[in-house]
């Protein structure tokens, strides 16, 4: 039976899910090995697995008619093996699908692709070290001297840029463009899923490919797996078919990341679990820091470990303010290893919670999404930036908005504003406002000039706060 994934798999960027800006990167990088050699002569492929990167790499050498050297680092991550295969194609010209002397003056070009770049080994000297010990070091090192002197396209590809970088990986950083793969829509998924059916001639319910597009969370490849096994020998698939597969919970591998914290202090372990988590260190603070004291029942493993968190918010601070993302690293063994050795007891506690400011961020965002609603349509009348009308604009407007209606009525309509939109500016001290504004607002309003407001008038930080209060009172 042959693989969907491999039969479906794209075969020009324009087939490719979802990703518009990646393809374009990516063929802007690739137009410039027309003139000759580029100044970046290798791009890397960032993002999460099963979205296509891979894909993506292999649609861009169809396209181009380019051969491929396909290399997968965790099969080959030591200096000796990588400057077999990678390095003496960067470096040697190639030929067509005939055998045929093609030349890079004329167009002919190799893709080198290597596949899971983020498993490169480094060197690591040690005193007591023997020549044999080298034998799977260096990889990272060897990647990087044949980016320098490669005459083909090279492309990385990685599920953890930061775990690339990191290290001797900040030449590889400068050495290359990043391209950053993100997830596709699920509905740019439910259509792939359902032109494969149709190629398949298998009648699916409409409810099957949806309920599929969504649970993979942008996993292409886990998504075609899923309706390819549903699909197996039948022709007509109901609802009652998703029972085989059950619920693939991608999210659940954080509380075995937690469990690996809080009930050992193998640091190793705890640091190829964190490798496998998609989640940045911060969302991973909020997780450890929700459950901490629920788990570290004795005061001074439970100082210890905030501790430890401490100094990790401090490393990510860092981060953000100087956008220094090799601090990432440092950031995560200090709180998930800090964490785990922090305890000097065994705890029998077995439930995790999820984050409560996590929590409240989800269930605020539809709030928050019409907030910065009414903040885009400010911004398109006023000719200015939505971060200015947000920390300037947005408070006037709210202020005058309560306490003037003919403004309100005005506003309303030069605004379009919506009554949802209308009930949260106005807050709930102020609902009683909204049938007068509503009900007169195709009436025409001459609205008197209002006084000025400072910036230091206390209406500032009184609006502020209830608009604060309102993302979760509303």
């Amino acid at each position: 039976m042959e693989d969907w994934t491999e039969k479906y798999r794209p075969r020009t960027l324009d087939d490719v899910v979802g990703n518009e800006r990646a393809v374009t990167a990516l063929r802007k990088w690739a137009s410039s090995w027309v003139k000759g050699i580029p100044k970046k002569r290798a791009v890397i492929l960032s993002g999460k697995p099963g979205i296509g990167k891979t894909s993506c790499a292999l649609a861009l050498a169809y396209e181009n008619g380019w051969t491929i050297i396909e290399l997968n680092t965790s099969d080959a991550r030591n200096a000796e093996k990588i400057k077999k295969v990678a390095t003496s194609g960067a470096i040697n010209e190639t030929f067509d699908d005939q055998g045929r002397f093609f030349s890079s003056k004329k167009g002919g070009r190799k893709l080198i692709i290597l596949d899971e770049a983020d498993n490169l080994y480094e060197r690591i000297e040690h005193s007591n070290t023997t020549k044999n010990d080298f034998s799977d070091k260096g990889g990272k090192k060897a990647i990087v001297d044949t980016i320098k002197i490669t005459n083909q396209p090279m492309i990385l590809i990685v599920n953890d840029y930061y775990g690339l970088i990191k290290g001797s990986g900040e030449s590889l950083k400068q050495s290359c463009n990043l391209i950053k793969f993100y997830n596709p829509y699920p509905n740019a998924v439910f259509n792939l899923l359902r032109r494969i059916c149709n190629e398949e001639d298998v009648t699916v319910d409409q409810k099957v490919l949806q309920i599929i597009a969504d649970r993979c969370k942008g996993d292409i490849r886990s998504a075609v797996n899923d309706i390819q096994s549903i699909s197996l020998d039948r022709k007509q698939v109901d609802v009652q078919s998703l029972e085989v597969l059950g619920y693939r919970d991608r999210e659940k591998i954080i509380f075995d990341a937690l469990r690996e914290i809080f009930k050992t202090k193998n640091i190793q372990s705890i640091k190829e679990t964190m490798h496998l988590l998609d989640l940045d260190p911060g969302s991973v603070l909020h997780w450890i820091n929700e459950n901490l004291p629920n788990e570290y029942k004795d005061f001074n493993d439970l100082v210890k470990g905030y501790d430890s968190l401490s100094k990790a918010d401090v490393f990510l601070g860092r981060t953000y303010r100087r956008q220094n993302f090799g601090l990432w690293s440092y950031a995560s063994d200090i709180m998930n290893c800090g964490v785990a050795s922090a305890k000097t007891h065994d705890y029998p506690n077995e439930r995790y919670n999820f984050p409560m400011w996590l929590r409240e961020i989800k269930n605020s965002k539809p709030v928050r999404d019409m907030r910065d609603s009414i903040i885009n349509k400010i911004s398109k009348a006023c000719h200015n930036s939505n971060n200015k009308s947000k920390d300037f604009l947005f408070t006037y407007l709210v202020y005058m908005f309560r306490n003037d209606t003919n403004f309100a009525i005005k506003m309303k309509k030069r605004f379009d504003f919506s009554e949802t939109e209308i009930k949260y500016i106005l807050g709930k001290n102020y609902l009683h406002k909204l049938e007068e504004i509503l009900s007169n607002s195709e009436t025409k309003i001459d609205v008197e000039p209002l006084k000025e407001i400072t910036t230091d008038s206390p209406i500032v930080e009184e609006v502020k706060e209830s608009q604060q209060q309102s993302l979760f009172d509303f």
